[in-house]
């Protein structure tokens, strides 16, 4: 795939990101702290069709133009380094293991990782540890989120494949 087409498919899973990531922040939560993150379908998929690097800009862009666009300071500090530290994993397992495991378990460990960062932003703030008490809710969440994320991201991925332009995708 040539540079151009490359910048321009990464543009546009940067805007897809964003699109989701606000259209999600204006559904209300049922339990605070817990949402589907389908957002992070986008940025598994740059890992899977384009590498590591664009899967990060993906999501630093996303969470960056989200946070100037619909959130706030706090809302940006939660969500990049829930995004940073599940990215690395991701990265990780995708590399070393994407033969061994499933994309689903891939993306299971993403959600997992995520809420953790978010909870040490959180015990930073506070000054409290205790906060990771909340953990097993998390835990429970980012499984049934992260499968549900694996699978879309599977989906995408194996339909964009049949596309005739990105059949050239690093895979």
């Amino acid at each position: 795939m040539n540079k151009v087409r490359r910048m321009v498919f990464l543009s546009f899973l940067v805007g897809m990101a964003l699109v989701i990531y606000i259209a999600e922040s204006q559904i209300p939560v049922l339990f605070p702290g817990i949402k589907l993150g389908l957002a992070n379908t986008i940025s598994l998929t740059a890992l899977i069709l384009l590498g590591w690097k664009e899967a990060l800009t993906v999501m630093f862009l996303r969470t960056l133009l989200g946070s100037i666009f619909g959130g706030t300071m706090s809302a940006f500090m939660f969500s990049i380094a829930g995004g940073i530290l599940s990215n690395i994993v991701m990265i990780i397992l995708y590399k070393y293991f994407k033969n061994s495991i499933s994309l689903s378990a891939i993306s299971i460990c993403g959600a997992i990782f995520h809420n953790i960062g978010q909870l040490l932003v959180a015990s930073i703030i506070i000054e409290d540890f205790r906060i990771y008490i909340y953990l097993p809710v998390l835990l429970i969440s980012g499984v049934v989120t992260g499968y549900f994320i694996g699978w879309c991201t599977k989906f995408l991925t194996e339909n964009l494949y049949k596309i005739p332009m990105f059949k050239n995708l690093k895979g």
